[in-house]
This record gives structure tokens, C-alpha cells and sequence, in this order.
């Protein structure tokens, strides 16, 4: 016996180690010293059970049942032993054969129990069938039996027998009610029979509307199966019985966002912490004030987040959210201070340190943000925040220490590889290597076709005039992808700007702006082949919108050079004024004033 414990470990999903055979044994053979008939009476009239009353409820309280004294037979071991042994071997219909004879014969729960599990995991029906009513007329209060019972008279279509061993889970069965009912919720939201589940659910909750944990757990399972009406309705029902519940609160607010009612959602939300005030506001509070940010009202946001930061100053989630908030209103000061605070907790401190590392490389801190970027060990802006540093290294000069460090960046899957790639690419067309950012890029094609690092070799090609690379890349973009609206918008500029194919830059531009009408990008690029093919005044309609949607120095350069060619050379002027004041270095700023008006607006 002993050798063949030290032998046998190989165990399926279902079984444990040989080592919890001796449990097993234990279990069943407690009393193997007894010599009393191993087919005694009916077990289940020896279960012992309480009921307790607490707060005028009937509380069912079960105590185990009391099991059959059973002789530890050669022939008892040798089953026991052979179930064991061939389940940990996958041989489970030997298991279950063996635990089935030993289940009618010792009518013990726990042999009975085990049998049902085994002939469950087998898939044998007829088997777990037998065993698990067995397993309830010897223990009828345990809900484990009646619930795999109901899962298979469901798959049967027996809805009656189905709604029997529900009931009784609910009005029989040991363990509080909203426990049961989650159970059960749990279990038929599993299901995938839509409609069925939901004419069991009905009739099982017909003789219990007034109770909200009832229709709480019905609006669960209709939400699981994609019956959000339905469950909206339930949950509804649920907060006029129990306005107080929390959880059915949250529940409904996550249904309305998922028919797509956020603003009814946020509105509701707001009336219901009005009447809500206590140990629960902070988790609504919070609710809301993340509704607010999916629905990009920032500045509303941003005052709930404050709020919670008062109740509750050293909450990880609340910093990070009000980081994120101030600097993506370019409040960098503001952002600093509580990603810094966020920095010294150990939740979320590398994500503190990423943005902390993006803020000083917007202010141009190279060296602190290096050190910042340095310092991310882990989580989603890792991979980042290495590239990011070696960018850093490459602005100080270091360019080759930085190529290496890309090189020695892990990578999870053939995209952050690609990835690497672009930034090495970039990192020396920024250095003006443009001969060796095209090495690096068609080593990495040959591996085959990549839409981003093909539209990545078109863009340093238009900065070595090679037109002809561009458009090959660009329209091979395109024959993978004809919608791709980028591609299409970058071949179309760049034919209105550096070709006179105008007619067919327009046509490139015009399908872009179809798919994507609202990128400030493609706007710009409409105005710009309007202006060359001499249509003035449309140019400047699209280049305003373009300007209105983004702020960007090249844009501002587009407008002011048509409007000057247009004969409103003031206005010209204020444009290029205002972008100059936001980015008084960019070159096409530049170069686009010092064509038309050699000097600068502000010396007029």
C-alpha cells in the first residue's frame, strides 16, 4: 500500500492527489470498527435539524446528518481503492461504476456525495441522476443535491422538477436566503436556454414578489442573459421595496450604461445621493463621478473626485483619477501634486510614475523624466515607459545606448515587437538618420506585410522626397484595406502637396472625410487640395473647422496662407500670431510666414 501511495500522482481535473484517498476513507469509514448492517435505516430520518427564529423569520439551521456505521470490508476497500486509482488515471467510468456500488450499498452521504460529484464530472447522466437523489433523501436539506438535480431537469426541459428542487433550495435547504437565491441565480445564468430560464424564474419568484432579494436575484439572472428591459424593470421593483440597497442601486445604474442611457443613468444617480447620505455615499459618490468621466464631463468629474478626496485622502483610485483629470485639462501642476502623492502609496505607484515621467517630458525636464520612466517596474505603462526612455536618451545624444535599450525591451507578442520597431525608426528619423530609420524599417517588413510600419517607411520616405516609396507603401496599405481612412488621407495630401495630381488628391481625401468626418487631420487636408485646385473660399470653410477642433501650428499655416492668397493679409497675420504664441519654434510656422510676409506678424 505504501509503495503504491509513493506511485500514483498523475490526477485528473477532478481528483485530488492519492494523498486525499486517506481523507476519503476517514470520511466514509469513521466507524469501521462498528459490526451493525451496512444497509441500516433510512438515514434521512436521523438528519438532525433546528430552526431558529431571528427577527421574526424562520431560519433554517442544518446539522450534518448522522451517517451509517459501516464495516471496513476487503471488498469495501478494494472499490474505494479501484475509484480512485482509476479516476486519477481518467478512467471515470470505472470510477463511476465503483462509486455507485458503493453508494447504494453503504446509503453513506459522503460516499454518496462523492459518487454524485464523479458521475457529474463524467457526464454520466443516468449515473449523477441516481446518486443525487439518493444524496437528498438521505440529506434533503443540503442544497448541493437538489441543485444538481434542477440544473439537469432543466437541460431535460423538465421545468416541474426543476421548480421542485428550486423551492425546496429556498424554503428547505440550510443557509440564508439571499445566499440561496444567489445560488440559484448564479446557476441558471449559466444556462442557454433563454426562455426557459426565464418562464422558471417567473413562476419560481410568482409566490415571492414582495421580497427584494427575490427580484434582486431574478433582475441578476436577466441581466446575465442580455434581458436588460427585464432586469431594469426588476431592479425598479427591487428599490421601491428596499430604497436602501445599495447593490441593487449599482446594479441599475450598470444596466442603464449598458442600454447606452448614460445621461439617465448620471441623472438618477445624482437624485438617489440626495436622498442617500451615510456609510454608503462614498461607493455611490464614486459611481457617479466615474459616470461622469465616461460621459467626458471633466470639469463635473473632476469636482465629485475632490469631494471624495476629502473623505477619503489617501484612496489610491480617487488620486489617480484626479491625476489623470487636471492633466487632461493641462493642468500639469495640479496633476503633479497627486500623482506624487499617488507615487509614494504602493498601489498604482508605477502608473504614478509614468505620468509623472510624462509631465516633466512635456516640460521639457529630460532628466527628471527619465528618472521617473526609470523607475516603472511593472503594469500597462511599462512597455511606454521604457520606449519613452529611450527617446530621452536619444534627445540627450545617446543615441546608440538608446537603440540598445529598445533592443533589450521584453516583448509580449509580434505587436509590442513591431512597436519596438517604430520607435528605432523614429527615434533616427528625429536624428535625421533617414538611410538608417529605412534599414530598420525594411529589415522589419520582410517578415512580412504590417500596416503600421508600412505607413511608418511612407512617412520618412516624404522627408527624403521619395515620393514613389510613399505612394507604393500607402496603396498597399489600401489594397489590404481600402477604408483605411489614415492611409487614404495621407496619400491624398501629400499628391495635393507635392504633385499636381489634384483631381485624384480629392477624390483620396474626400473618401477619407467620408469614414472619418470629424478627424481635424483630413479636414485640414480637404482645405489644403481645395486651395490647390484654386477653390478659396471652400479651403478656408474646412480649414476653420479643422482650426476649431484642433489648435495645431501647421494647420495654422494652411489658413493663414490661403487667406493671405485671398487678398485678407490681417487676417492672415492673426492667425500665424496666435500659433506663434503656442509654439513659437515650429518650422512650417516659420517657413510659411518668412514666404509671404518676411517679417513676423508682431513686428507689423
Amino acid at each position: 500500500m505504501i509503495y503504491l501511495l509513493q506511485h500514483y500522482h498523475s490526477v485528473t481535473p477532478s481528483f485530488n492527489r492519492i494523498r486525499a484517498l486517506a481523507m476519503t476513507l476517514g470520511l466514509a469509514l469513521c466507524a469501521a470498527c462498528s459490526n451493525l448492517p451496512m444497509k441500516g435505516g433510512d438515514v434521512s430520518q436521523k438528519t438532525k435539524t433546528d430552526e431558529a427564529v431571528d427577527a421574526g423569520k424562520t431560519k433554517i439551521v442544518r446539522v450534518e446528518p448522522v451517517r451509517p456505521d459501516i464495516k471496513l470490508t476487503k471488498e469495501v476497500l478494494y472499490k474505494i481503492l479501484v475509484a480512485e486509482f482509476a479516476g486519477q488515471r481518467g478512467k471515470l467510468d470505472i470510477s463511476v461504476e465503483n462509486y455507485m456500488d458503493l453508494a447504494r450499498t453503504t446509503r453513506d452521504p459522503k460516499i454518496v456525495e462523492r459518487a454524485t460529484r464523479i458521475a457529474v464530472y463524467a457526464r454520466d447522466a443516468d449515473a449523477a441522476r441516481e446518486a443525487a437523489r439518493l444524496w437528498v433523501e438521505l440529506d434533503p436539506r443540503n442544497p448541493d443535491p437538489h441543485q444538481v438535480l434542477a440544473v439537469m431537469a432543466l437541460r431535460d426541459g423538465d421545468v416541474e422538477e426543476a421548480l421542485t428542487h428550486l423551492n425546496d433550495i429556498l424554503d428547505y435547504s440550510q443557509g440564508e436566503l439571499d445566499q440561496k437565491l444567489w445560488m440559484i441565480a448564479n446557476m441558471l445564468g449559466r444556462e442557454k436556454d433563454k426562455d426557459l430560464i426565464m418562464n422558471v424564474m417567473e413562476r419560481l419568484v410568482f409566490s415571492r414578489q414582495d421580497s427584494p432579494e427575490v427580484l434582486y436575484a431574478f433582475a441578476h439572472v436577466a441581466a446575465r442573459l442580455g434581458e436588460y428591459e427585464r432586469a431594469a424593470s426588476l431592479l425598479e421593483r427591487t428599490l421601491k421595496l428596499a430604497p436602501d440597497n445599495i447593490n441593487a442601486a449599482m446594479s441599475y445604474i450598470s444596466i442603464l450604461q449598458r442600454q447606452g442611457h448614460g445621461n439617465d443613468a448620471i441623472g438618477w444617480l445624482e437624485k438617489y445621493l440626495q436622498n442617500h447620505k451615510g456609510s454608503d455615499e462614498f461607493n455611490l459618490r464614486l459611481a457617479y463621478a466615474r459616470l461622469l468621466t465616461d460621459a467626458q464631463r471633466f470639469d463635473d468629474a473632476r469636482r465629485q473626485f475632490e469631494i471624495l478626496a476629502v473623505q477619503a485622502p489617501n484612496n489610491t483610485d480617487v488620486l489617480y483619477a484626479l491625476g489623470l483629470l487636471y492633466l487632461q485639462a493641462n493642468r500639469l501642476d495640479r496633476a503633479e501634486t497627486y500623482f506624487k502623492r499617488l507615487s509614494e502609496k504602493t498601489a498604482r505607484n508605477n502608473d504614478a510614475r509614468y505620468y509623472l515621467g510624462r509631465i516633466a517630458e512635456e516640460r521639457k525636464e529630460y532628466d527628471k523624466a527619465g528618472v521617473w520612466y526609470e523607475g516603472v517596474e511593472s503594469g500597462d505603462n511599462y512597455f511606454d515607459a521604457q520606449i519613452r526612455y529611450a527617446l530621452l536618451m536619444a534627445k540627450r545624444g545617446d543615441v546608440e545606448k538608446a537603440r540598445d535599450h529598445l533592443n533589450s525591451i521584453h516583448t509580449e507578442g509580434p505587436n509590442e515587437s513591431m512597436i519596438l520597431v517604430q520607435a528605432e525608426g523614429e527615434l533616427l528619423t528625429e536624428e535625421k538618420r533617414y538611410d538608417d530609420a529605412m534599414e530598420v524599417y525594411d529589415n522589419a517588413l520582410k517578415k512580412g506585410f504590417n500596416a503600421d510600419l508600412l505607413y511608418a517607411r511612407a512617412m520618412l520616405a516624404e522627408k527624403m522626397d521619395r515620393i514613389d516609396i510613399l505612394e507604393r507603401d500607402l496603396r498597399e496599405i489600401l489594397q489590404k484595406d481600402p477604408d483605411n481612412a489614415q492611409a487614404l488621407n495621407a496619400l491624398g495630401y501629400t499628391l495635393a502637396d507635392r504633385t499636381q495630381r489634384f483631381d485624384e488628391a480629392y477624390t483620396l481625401i474626400k473618401r477619407a472625410l467620408e469614414l472619418s468626418p470629424g478627424d481635424f487631420y483630413i479636414l485640414d487636408s480637404m482645405g489644403w487640395v481645395l486651395y490647390r485646385q484654386g477653390r478659396l473660399e471652400e479651403a478656408v470653410e474646412y480649414l476653420r473647422k479643422a482650426m476649431d477642433l484642433r489648435s495645431d501650428p501647421e494647420i495654422a499655416a494652411h489658413l493663414g496662407e490661403v487667406l493671405w492668397v485671398m487678398g485678407d493679409k490681417q487676417g492672415a497675420k492673426e492667425v500665424w500670431e496666435t500659433a506663434l504664441r503656442a509654439t513659437p519654434e515650429d518650422q512650417r510656422l516659420l517657413d510659411v510666414i518668412q514666404r509671404f510676409s518676411p517679417r513676423r506678424p508682431s513686428q507689423d
